[in-house]
């Protein structure tokens, strides 16, 4: 008997814990991550393209805040395909004056998401991310963070870094 109790017992919390999961999903802020972008503003840029591991690195990034904020359990990630590619048309996000918020609206997301590193030279970046209201296109969060004596290697771990201080715990419940 104490057996079929205890069943009992894991049975219900299981039932319990799954019959949450559904409004945390349904609670979840929808959000655009469009591709991180990089600003070369060194001496070299506009001179030495960006390479396979600037490209890379740009890649992790996004995956990164990506994986981040699916994992935090508060957000749904929103592909932004195509749009992503009108942005990049135009010069890319960090040049759209906010456009990434209406491009994600249409996509049906809450807030957008868009990071910039600027390359000051080979061995200092910067890392600046603007999560913004679809809405209204007011910037919910806008982020900053210096990567010095680094290299593009580090730009996930200021992703995380930025993520962890700055955006999720403000997000916090």
């Amino acid at each position: 008997m104490p057996e079929a109790r205890v069943l009992i017992l894991t049975l219900t919390a299981a039932l319990l814990a799954f019959a949450v999961q559904p409004s945390r999903a349904a609670d979840a802020v929808k959000m655009a991550v469009f591709e991180f972008e990089l600003d070369d503003k060194s001496a070299g840029g506009g001179i030495i393209a960006a390479d396979a591991i600037d490209t890379e690195n740009l890649k992790l990034s996004t995956e990164e805040a990506r994986r981040m904020l699916a994992a935090s359990g508060r957000y749904s990630i929103v592909d932004p395909g195509a749009a992503a590619t009108d942005a990049t048309a135009a010069g890319g996000i960090r040049n759209c004056n906010g456009c990434e918020a209406s491009l994600a609206r249409k996509l049906g997301a809450d807030q957008s998401m868009a990071g910039v590193f600027t390359r000051v030279n080979r061995t200092e970046y910067t890392l600046q991310i603007v999560v913004r209201d679809t809405r209204t296109g007011a910037a919910v969060s806008n982020v900053f963070t210096g990567l010095r004596m680094g290299a593009n290697y580090s730009w996930p771990r200021g992703v995380k870094s930025l993520l962890n201080d700055k955006i999720l715990i403000a997000t916090s419940p």
